[in-house]
């Protein structure tokens, strides 16, 4: 890479504020770096779920030459003709379309495929597509519930390819130095660790009225296992994230991510109970179906995780509105998109002025280059070297943080204070044993 893309790239590079338009990368200047490489030499990409993240992640994937975009496949015909001409300006030509992700993954030019469909999606494609042969990249949270969570580790653990989540805070080196700081362990017991996603952007969803299809989109397709509905604009594309049938609010959304790294710190799976509280209480009378504002507690051994969403407000702890904290006997670190720092515990010494700090201060270590660039480039990496020991986000990375976010989920829908049996893999609630289980419907059936 010349030195003029590396440092357009890196200048391009935006904070992530709660949308993939804010990975979006001008086209065109794409094929001005794109170098001519030999057909024999190409990675073939097939991207499934075009907009979104799944854009943003294939934008990302083909600021690397070699990789060449075989195919693309979305239930909506628009999308597909919108996507293409975006390619087309980095001088990439037309792909094949597919709108029945079945069909591309026959397609034995295709080396990886990219899931960036709804969340509901996730487990049966990557189930077809490992059984098709191909090597995935599944955009975040990995599954919409936790019995899917389960298949797909085992699916993944039974498979010689190279998945990779889309969980690309794992590759971000501001977020790696973090993490190596918790472990060396000069911020003394951890007790409580923090995680939290205070979204002033969203409004509230409006209500509208269901209508037929539009032309040009196979909704019956979009819907796959979830319950049979008719349209609705407000549970197509980007809002799908707040209705029950196909995603888990926030706290699936953010809460893989931020809870990632929550996890990360204090070498934590899941946890022993959880509670948690909220609703729907900044718009009540809205669309969506998720709560806007949960509080939710998980038990550990020896410290507690606490999880916060909000929407319609930006002003979360330490003055950030989203971020992770580890709060030890000596000092916190703080970390979020931007950067970390630490801030030291005083020694008590009296109710006087004098109070010395614990240990020393570190100021903001700020964010260098794009996550999501470097998360992509290390599974094209492994893609090629095989050793699956050099992901970044695996299958277990992915599991671990979706498992933990959704057991937030069903301790909120059952009201109670739940227990989570290790050894047995349920909880000790038989109503919250239904609500982790996934329910497929319109023919399809849970991969085995």
């Amino acid at each position: 890479m010349d030195f003029t893309r590396r440092r357009f790239i890196k200048n391009s590079s935006l904070a992530f504020m709660g949308s993939a338009g804010a990975f979006m990368f001008p086209m065109e200047l794409l094929a001005s770096f794109r170098k001519k490489i030999s057909p024999n030499d190409q990675i073939n990409v097939g991207l499934i779920g075009c907009n979104g993240m799944g854009f943003s992640n294939l934008t990302s994937f083909v600021k690397l030459s070699e990789v060449n975009v075989a195919a693309l496949c979305d239930v909506d015909e628009s999308v597909l003709a919108k996507r293409t001409a975006d390619l087309e300006k980095a001088g990439i030509s037309k792909p094949k379309w597919y709108k029945d992700y079945r069909k591309l993954l026959e397609d034995k030019d295709i080396d990886f495929v990219i899931i960036g469909t709804p969340d509901h999606w996730h487990c049966l494609q990557l189930a077809d597509a490992l059984m098709a042969g191909k090597d995935v990249y599944c955009e975040k949270p990995l599954a919409n519930s936790m019995q899917e969570c389960r298949i797909m580790l085992n699916v993944v653990g039974e498979s010689d390819r190279v998945v990779q989540i889309g969980q690309w805070q794992r590759s971000q080196p501001h977020f790696v130095d973090a993490i190596n700081f918790v472990h060396s362990g000069k911020l003394g017991e951890i007790r409580l660790a923090k995680a939290w996603a205070y979204q002033g952007w969203m409004k509230p969803v409006p209500i509208v009225a269901d209508k037929s299809t539009p032309s040009g989109i196979d909704y019956k397709m979009w819907l796959g296992p979830a319950p049979e509905r008719a349209f609705n604009q407000n549970r197509y594309h980007f809002n799908f994230r707040w209705f029950w049938d196909y995603a888990g609010g926030l706290m699936t959304d953010w809460g893989v991510h931020l809870i990632d790294y929550a996890l990360y710190g204090m070498k934590a799976g899941t946890p022993k109970s959880v509670m948690a509280l909220g609703g729907k209480f900044a718009y009540p009378n809205d669309a969506s179906e998720t709560p806007d504002t949960l509080q939710t507690v998980f038990e550990y051994e020896d410290f507690s995780l606490l999880w916060e969403h909000a929407t319609g407000i930006d002003g979360g702890n330490y003055g950030r509105n989203h971020g992770i904290a580890f709060i030890g006997n000596n000092g916190t670190l703080v970390l979020d998109r931007g950067g970390w720092e630490v801030i030291p515990e005083t020694e008590f010494k009296g109710w006087g002025n004098d109070r010395p700090p614990k240990m020393e201060a570190v100021a903001l270590q700020p964010k260098e280059g794009s996550g999501l660039d470097l998360h992509t480039q290390n599974f094209l990496e492994v893609v090629k070297s095989r050793d699956l020991d050099q992901l970044n986000a695996p299958i277990q990375v992915g599991y671990d943080a979706a498992m933990v976010s959704h057991m937030g989920n069903v301790a909120f829908k059952t009201g109670d204070r739940i227990y989570w049996d290790e050894e047995k893999g349920l909880f000790t609630s038989n109503a919250a044993n239904e609500i982790m289980k996934a329910s497929y419907e319109n023919g399809w059936s849970l991969p085995s």
